[in-house]
């Protein structure tokens, strides 16, 4: 298994060293090839371009007491460990083809001591521009998921 991975890094180094150099300048000065038309401006990968969609404010929070941990996806993917209650807020848009299909806002809680004494999953809810989009029930397990547009 270790002979494929160094065989395969090996192959990786040499396709992206092959790919990395620019072409010679013509007479004229001005750089024909590949390495000339990679130049402007990039466009976003997994779609075809053309910028953004809407900009939303969307905020995940955890209720409860005490330290647990969380994972979410918001603008990034993250995984931390808390003290309860928390908030994260940030302003997020569809990219590429995310305007399409919608992109995924996803908060999934981790346990904490309920007022029972038992142990649960945190109750969590997702809020966007100053709606309450989703929201979990206390020691339901469920994480809290949303499809921004």
């Amino acid at each position: 298994m270790r002979k494929i991975l160094v065989g395969a890094s090996f192959a990786m180094a040499a396709v992206l060293l092959t790919g990395c150099g620019a072409e010679e300048p013509a007479k004229d000065g001005k750089a024909k090839g590949p390495a000339a038309e990679a130049t402007g401006t990039p466009k976003e990968s997994g779609g075809n371009g053309d910028g953004e969609g809407t900009p939303h404010e969307v905020t995940i929070e955890v209720k409860g007491s005490g330290a647990s941990t969380v994972m979410y996806t918001l603008d990034d993917s993250d995984f931390e460990q808390i003290t309860l209650p928390w908030k994260e807020t940030a302003t997020i848009a569809a990219r590429g083809a995310e305007r399409e299909v919608g992109r995924l806002v996803i908060l999934t809680p981790g346990h904490m001591t309920l007022p029972d004494g038992k142990l649960g999953a945190a109750q969590c809810s997702i809020t966007v521009d100053g709606k309450k989009v989703v929201e979990s029930d206390e020691g339901s397990g469920k994480p809290c998921s949303y499809k921004l547009k």
